[in-house]
């Protein structure tokens, strides 16, 4: 029994690549950005288009990835998944335009989209009911560990492309820095396809195709045989009542329109608050740009690089401490607390940089990268500046727009007082909040709000907002930085936690404890 049960978590785990893998390439981008732009010349909305594309695609695919399943089985497009991962990679790393990445970027989003719905789908359908909720967890884990790796590998090869080494040489680290860090992702896609192969089909899926002897056989080497029979039995009769419950709903089909009937519209209000909270804090641009920012500080690439491991490792450990309190204490609470920190921490965010200056002396542009010319920057010396976008655009004005892009981190270290523990302190801050929070909490919600009836349309259409709200935060950042300021930026960011903290101590009722019935009838009029 003890070999079946770890036989169990053994494929949960396999599965749960599909998180990691989901976790890394979405995060990667962050590391690769400060080379793409002045390599191909981009635009701060073209910058944002690396980052958002695959978003733009996962939604696309998150539509799909159920039925296709339901037709092929979740092992076959899984693997296809991991090919897809696998294809993007090499794609990714040897693209010689800006248009072949995007492409790349966006067949790996259809990969993302495929395992983000799958992987907990298929851990959910072999595992014991008493261990289902652990063992799905492992997914949403590895979402957040493959956020780290990918941290944390972008580190790893931006520090190997400065060695001297004559293997860093032969493999062109240094020339091939940002491409690297795309195309390492190749390994553990490949890694997944193969693991994949010793997978067994989902028995749920085999049972909805008929395949009844087969199912019983998978769940007889995962269980002792009196309970798979039993299991197998339970299976095929839910399948049946699915079937039965299917037709009805094809002869009464929910229309989208009950969505906004008077009876919904507390529990659509809440339902769109959260889903458009979650994103429009900024997590997005934290995970995605989280280089770019640290950068902003002065602190140089090395250290920015660095610091973004931590915004991983963060990450993880309060992932893992929302795990374990959103049953303790309930999910207001940590609502709660968790939006309170992640409006303060934006707050100290747009304080650290509003008092910031930035001025360039004789000693600091002296250690300026030699490629850069000087004696063009002479009518910037000794001039002090508030404003981080006014410098910059004085800079870009006094050097050009390529030179800028190619060397803003060097500008900024050269120039800029300021004190940057606080930054590390407010994004450090905001990551555990929202980790701790509306990470986890809003899609715990989402099951628990909408009434029975109508749920499956409900969580697709405040899921697609959520989305789309994502997307339209990775892609416009930074154009923000660039426009608004770091100052602006993370205020604005600070002003929504604010208000969708009012809004969420005001409408939303305590879950925890209560039945779907009993919040249907507190949440419906």
């Amino acid at each position: 029994m003890q070999k079946q049960k770890r036989s169990i978590v053994l494929i949960a785990l396999i599965i749960a690549m599909g998180g990691f893998l989901m976790g890394f390439d979405a995060s990667v981008i962050s590391g690769v950005i400060k080379f793409i732009e002045p390599e191909f010349h981009l635009s701060k909305i073209e910058l944002g288009w690396s980052v958002a594309s695959l978003s733009l695609a996962a939604t696309a695919a998150m539509m799909f990835a159920g039925p296709v399943s339901d037709r092929f089985g979740r092992r076959i497009v899984l693997k296809y998944a991991a090919l897809l991962y696998a294809f993007s990679a090499l794609l990714s790393a040897v693209a010689p335009t800006f248009i072949i990445l995007v492409i790349a970027r966006m067949i790996a989003g259809v990969g993302v989209g495929t395992s983000l719905i799958l992987a907990p789908m298929y851990i959910a359908e072999i595992s014991p009911a008493e261990k289902r909720g652990k063992l799905v967890s492992f997914n949403q884990l590895n979402i957040v560990v493959g956020i780290s790796a990918a941290f944390f590998t972008n580190y790893l090869i931006v520090h190997l492309s400065q060695s001297d080494a004559s293997w860093v040489h032969s493999l062109k680290i240094r020339e091939f820095n940002w491409r690297w860090m795309l195309g390492i992702e190749f390994f553990p896609a490949t890694l997944y396809f193969f693991l994949l192969l010793i997978v067994p089909q989902s028995p749920r899926w085999l049972i909805m195709k008929g395949r009844f002897e087969e199912a019983l056989n998978i769940m007889k080497r995962l269980g002792d045989e009196e309970t798979a029979i039993k299991v197998v039995a339970e299976i095929q009769q839910s399948v049946e009542l699915e079937k039965t419950l299917q037709e009805t709903k094809t002869k009464e089909k929910v229309s989208f329109r009950e969505l906004f009937v008077p009876a919904m519209r507390l529990v659509l209000i809440i339902g769109i608050v959260i889903s458009i909270l979650q994103q429009i804090t900024g997590i997005n641009s934290v995970f995605f740009y989280a280089p770019m920012i640290f950068e902003q500080s002065g602190i140089g690439t090395d250290a920015a690089f660095i610091q973004a491991i931590l915004v991983g490792l963060i990450n993880v450990v309060f992932t893992i401490l929302a795990m374990v309190l959103i049953d303790r204490l309930g999910r207001k609470p940590l609502l709660a607390f968790g939006i309170s920190g992640i409006a303060l921490s934006m707050f100290l965010l747009a304080y650290g940089f509003n008092a910031a200056t930035y001025t360039l002396t004789d000693a600091t542009v002296s250690k300026l990268p030699a490629a850069i010319n000087v004696a063009q920057l002479g009518p910037l010396k000794n001039k002090m500046f508030n404003s981080d976008t006014q410098f910059k655009n004085e800079v870009t004005a006094a050097i050009g727009a390529d030179m800028e892009k190619k060397y803003e981190s060097q500008f900024i270290a050269a120039a800029i007082k300021m004190n940057p523990t606080l930054i590390l302190i407010g994004i450090l801050g905001f990551v555990a909040s929202f980790a701790v929070s509306l990470g986890p909490v809003m899609w715990v919600l989402f099951s628990e709000l909408f009434p029975n009836y109508i749920r499956g349309l409900a969580i697709s259409f405040v899921g697609f907002l959520n989305s789309a709200v994502s997307f339209m935060v990775q892609l416009i950042f930074p154009w923000e930085l660039a426009k608004l300021g770091s100052t602006g930026t993370f205020l604005l960011y600070g002003v929504f936690a604010f208000v969708g903290l009012l809004l969420m101590m005001k409408l939303l009722p305590e879950t925890k404890g209560k039945s779907l019935e009993e919040l249907e009838a507190i949440l419906v009029k």
